[in-house]
């Protein structure tokens, strides 16, 4: 088959048929996370309703449970609040051949947290002085490190959140702090941006995945990783993210700030 052929070939598989391409992919590297001793942490950020948890459904879905774990914490304890803010984290953070993915992290105190009120304004400046240190500190033990930021639209966020509201089995996702989001729009874009300015690093980048369309953004997710990893048995075929879904945490702020007297600010950030 020639090359051409080959590339339309793959330009032509379904959603699903790709899919399956990169889970048989993501088992084969966790199997090289396991034979090695490697730790992987992911973390998935967005606003709600951008798709986090369906992104890790099926990024875990045929994954051995026995070395991959799933972490969303609930609110702190009265205990946890006495603590470091950092402390009840710490203790999910990978073991040897083990895959950890946050679904939602510490990051909550640069988002939820400030805008809902749950943190004071100096808590949140601290936080945001302390976590390009954690996180150095966690690379720098060896773990491999990615995180993620589901981008959503606020209209297809209010879609979704209607859809949650009339769908039975979607209505245990909604919350009284989904129910602000729309209202509070414009804060959470703010804490975005000063997020942003002060966590994305060389070190410890984030990575900004537009998901408007969610078989779209898992697909490219799966993408980021698997490029960004070695292990045996490796096929490249399909693994090259689109760059207009998948964008960097500078070319992000840099379109938040080109963006920020125009009309439109809420709806790119």
């Amino acid at each position: 088959m020639s090359k051409d052929k080959k590339n339309a070939k793959k330009m032509n598989l379904s959603y699903e048929e790709e899919l399956r391409l990169l889970q048989i992919e993501l088992l084969k590297f966790q199997n090289h996370v396991k034979e090695n001793g490697l730790r992987v942490l992911i973390l998935m950020e967005g606003r709600d309703a951008a798709g986090k948890g369906g992104s890790i459904k099926r990024l875990t879905e045929h994954l051995n449970p026995r070395g991959c774990r799933t972490v969303a914490l609930a609110k702190p304890s009265d205990v946890e609040k006495t603590q470091w803010y950092f402390q009840r984290y710490v203790t999910h953070l990978p073991s040897a051949g083990e895959i950890v993915i946050f679904d939602r992290s510490w990051y909550n105190r640069a988002g939820v947290e400030p805008v809902m009120g749950f943190c004071s304004q100096e808590e949140h400046k601290e936080f945001l002085r302390e976590v390009p240190r954690f996180e150095e500190m966690i690379i720098n033990s060896g773990i491999i490190f990615f995180k993620f930021y589901l981008s959503i639209s606020k209209d297809e966020q209010k879609r979704r959140f209607k859809e949650r509201m009339t769908d039975p089995l979607k209505q245990f996702k909604i919350s009284p702090v989904d129910q602000k989001a729309q209202e509070l729009w414009d804060q959470y874009s703010i804490a975005k941006y000063s997020m942003l300015l002060a966590t994305h690093n060389v070190i410890s980048p984030w990575v900004i995945v537009a998901s408007d369309n969610k078989k779209e953004a898992r697909l490219n997710i799966f993408k980021f990783i698997l490029s960004n990893v070695e292990y045996q048995k490796k096929i490249t075929d399909h693994l090259k993210y689109d760059e207009n879904v998948v964008r960097s945490g500078n070319r992000e702020i840099k379109i938040i700030e080109e963006s920020l007297n125009k009309e439109n600010l809420k709806d790119i950030i």
